[in-house]
């Protein structure tokens, strides 16, 4: 028997379940983290422009490059591990080392992303984040701490996957433009599960910096939207009204209909992911199984307070201007429907108009015909008179008798004739 065939895409669908695996971190240890989006069409950019940014990166420092196509990217550079990772919109890096410096959130560490590099970036820089791994302390140094490197009114903290470690994070951007996050490990947290914990606060950073975006595309669209609503308010009551001719309204109508088209286009890929990257957010969250510390706001907390509203923002901004659409079309159909109406009468008494046209013109025609009977009769008894005129010695009678006997007949004749001529046509 021969062997049997696989599906072309067997082993690369089954290999993307393992392409991202999570770094292994022990503790102490200081990451930074950077995430890079084309400002405009970040779906369909030219990857191997993402690709070259990352060789260049390497280059520096002699490392080994990824191979062609490649979606993620693991090795050193320097005393730095690198993690790379392309996704739908933007590109990830992440540079972790094991220790840490005197100063906490020290801004030089995100030098190991050169400046010159930064600044040939093919996109824009979307969030960055100084991460701090710590050994877990007392609650009470570890609170101070907190107080001190966080702003406390935004400031949220948690303990996570059963007292594996407490983060914290305020979401703000430090003066040198970075977010700042804190990991505090227990002594019996694996590495791996340290580099777990840290990649799910990254990937919250992120996807809720993308799906914010969404949030700025409605505050865009948000006073465009009122003033086509209102004038599409308007323009519906002079069609209850009747006081605009439906012609005249249907152009503006179909003017509103076409721009609100346009905006659900332009809007319709911001909005669906904003939808999953707002999922993405609330798994990660969910899947941190978080405890409260010390009566502090937990990121879900957080995220209710602060984020779920912009979410529920767009979402209902997306509604609204779907909802003015089918208006726009329901309205635009009633409308096209009324002027159909409309021409549908005036073509009724125009066939009206034409039928007592025809109806003239056949009595018209009737009276003609009875006149051609009398002109054609009396030429045709002249004829006959000058024909029938040598049987007035034969029979004695004069010719005017002769004339007046031809009459009725030649008449009734040229009658008989043009009648079936008529029937014929007819």
């Amino acid at each position: 028997m021969p062997p049997i065939i696989d599906h072309p895409l067997r082993y690369r669908l089954a290999n993307e379940l393992h392409a991202r695996p999570f770094p292994s971190l022990t503790v102490p240890a200081t990451a930074v983290y950077l995430a890079i989006k084309q400002e405009h069409g970040a779906a369909g950019r030219d990857r191997a422009a993402d690709m070259a940014h990352l060789v260049a990166l390497l280059d520096r420092h002699g490392a080994a490059h990824p191979q062609p196509g490649a979606t993620h990217f693991s090795g050193k550079i320097g005393r730095h591990t690198l993690k790379w990772e392309s996704h739908t919109e933007f590109v990830t890096y992440t540079a972790f080392r094991e220790g840490q410096g005197k100063r906490p959130f020290d801004p030089t560490d995100f030098e190991v992303f050169p400046e010159d590099w930064l600044a040939e970036a093919p996109g824009l820089r979307v969030t960055s984040a100084l991460i701090r791994i710590d050994p877990l302390k007392g609650d009470d140094e570890l609170a101070a701490d907190i107080a001190d490197w966080f702003v406390p009114d935004s400031v949220a903290v948690a303990k996570v996957l059963d007292d594996a470690a407490v983060v914290a994070g305020d979401f703000r951007i430090d003066p040198a433009g970075h977010q700042r996050l804190l990991i505090s490990v227990s002594p019996d947290t694996g590495p791996r599960r340290v580099g777990r914990i840290m990649q799910r606060l990254c990937e919250i950073e992120t996807d809720k910096s993308m799906s914010m975006l969404g949030f700025s595309r409605v505050r865009e669209l948000n006073p465009r939207m009122g003033e086509l609503e209102d004038r599409m308010r308007a323009m519906i009551g002079d069609m209850t009204g009747g006081e605009k001719k439906a012609e005249e309204t249907l152009p503006d109508l179909l003017d509103i209909s076409a721009e609100l088209e346009a905006m659900v286009a332009q809007s319709s890929f911001r909005f669906g992911a904003t939808e999953a990257y707002e999922t993405i957010v609330s798994q990660r969250i969910s899947v941190l199984r978080e405890e409260r510390f010390q009566g502090r706001q937990t990121f879900g907390e957080f995220m209710m307070r602060r984020y779920d509203p912009a979410m529920r923002t767009v979402r209902s901004s997306k509604d609204r201007l779907d909802a003015m659409a089918d208006r726009a079309r329901r309205a635009g159909e009633l409308l096209r429907t009324r002027v159909d109406v409309e021409r549908s009468a005036q073509n009724q008494a125009l066939l009206e108009s034409m039928d007592k046209r025809a109806d003239m013109q056949l009595r018209l025609q009737k009276t003609v015909e009875g006149l051609s009977v009398v002109a054609i009769s009396y030429y045709a008894v002249s004829l006959a008179g000058y024909l029938l005129y040598p049987l007035t010695d034969v029979f004695g009678v004069s010719k005017g008798m002769i004339t007046a006997i031809a009459t009725l007949p030649v008449v009734a004749a040229v009658w008989f004739m043009v009648r079936k001529i008529r029937k014929k046509i007819d």
